[in-house]
């Protein structure tokens, strides 16, 4: 999409909107990995979207589906202590990396969230940048913006998406060996001039069919101007 048609509302309801809650836990004495954290959010969003409970006849499949229908948002959360103990109550799939958990909530009406989701921050707690290794040669890679600073709450939506783009291009045979490892990935950034090399902006098909890459660009609601490439996704084997 161009930049102008992912921040175009103008055929939205405010009160039909839907989105995903996804909750992070961080807790105060032992915070979390941002790198792992990110990774476990990426897993969890994709996990709820193939879910079999996600599959025509499943129980998920009206809300899932009426919210992959419309604009696909996602908001992250933070919790701690029982508050993070009350949403592994409420339909969803929680994903730990490392010892990072988070966990991607059946998406629904922003109105109608429960109040075991509404009364979690959006803002307000941040990791510190970390330095993972190098990523393993056989796992998504999600590559963050470089130029684009994001906090560990709009990075977390934003590495969601690219998981589900992904996912939407690959055969049902590379999906199944994906699912077969908890649809894990690498959440990494790359350098000014590797992100240059690699964004597909002015040829999108040629840079998944080159390079594996696909590209989310965000409507830029918060943090980030309307039309920034925010994530690069690339599936292994380019």
């Amino acid at each position: 999409m161009s930049a102008a048609e992912t921040s175009d509302t103008s055929d939205e309801e405010p009160g039909q909107v839907r989105a995903m809650p996804v909750i992070l836990r961080i807790e105060r004495a032992e915070p979390p990995g941002r790198t792992a954290l990110l990774e476990a959010a990426a897993a969890a969003a994709l996990a709820v979207c193939l879910d079999e409970r996600s599959e025509p006849g499943g129980d998920w499949a009206e809300p899932v589906h009426a919210w992959l229908d419309n604009r696909i948002r996602k908001v992250a959360r933070r919790a701690r202590g029982a508050h993070w103990q009350a949403v592994l109550d409420l339909p969803g799939i929680t994903v730990d990396v490392d010892g990072a958990q988070a966990r991607a909530l059946v998406p629904g009406l922003v109105s109608q969230a429960p109040k075991e989701v509404s009364r979690l921050q959006i803002s307000g707690s941040e990791l510190p940048l970390d330095t993972p290794g190098p990523a393993a040669d056989d796992l998504p890679v999600l590559l963050l913006n470089p130029e684009a600073p994001m906090t560990v709450g709009k990075a977390s939506a934003q590495v969601g998406h690219g998981t589900m783009m992904l996912a939407s291009l690959l055969p049902d045979a590379a999906l199944a060996e994906w699912a077969a490892r908890d649809y894990r990935v690498a959440v990494r950034t790359p350098t000014p001039a590797r992100w240059k090399e690699l964004c597909p902006v002015d040829d999108p098909e040629g840079g998944w069919r080159e390079h594996r890459v696909v590209a989310v660009r965000d409507a830029g609601f918060t943090e980030v101007a309307p039309g920034t490439i925010t994530v690069l996704a690339q599936y292994p084997g380019a």
